[in-house]
């Protein structure tokens, strides 16, 4: 898979936004434009796979921060009812 072969995304100035967008660094970008390039298709997808693995990481730690603001925000509407 050459970078020529994604014309649905219209150039790599495209890839390379869509990367950005989806948070990778400059190291992940210049990696996953590489493997492109040199047609390493199974690189490329352990790399994209990988960055989502660690989003999903920070969604599921957000999550859990909500849920302990939720979970004092609980206990202190709770106790108001001895003021």
């Amino acid at each position: 898979m050459k970078l020529e072969d994604l014309i649905q995304y219209g150039s790599k100035e495209a890839i390379i936004q869509n990367l950005k967008d989806a948070g990778c660094s400059q190291e992940v970008i210049e990696c996953c434009i590489a493997c492109l390039d040199h047609g390493k298709k199974a690189e490329l997808l352990k790399r994209l796979a990988d960055h989502r693995k660690g989003l999903l990481r920070k969604v599921h730690e957000g999550e859990k921060q909500i849920d302990c603001l939720d979970y004092l925000v609980y206990q202190i509407d709770r106790c108001r009812g001895d003021e």
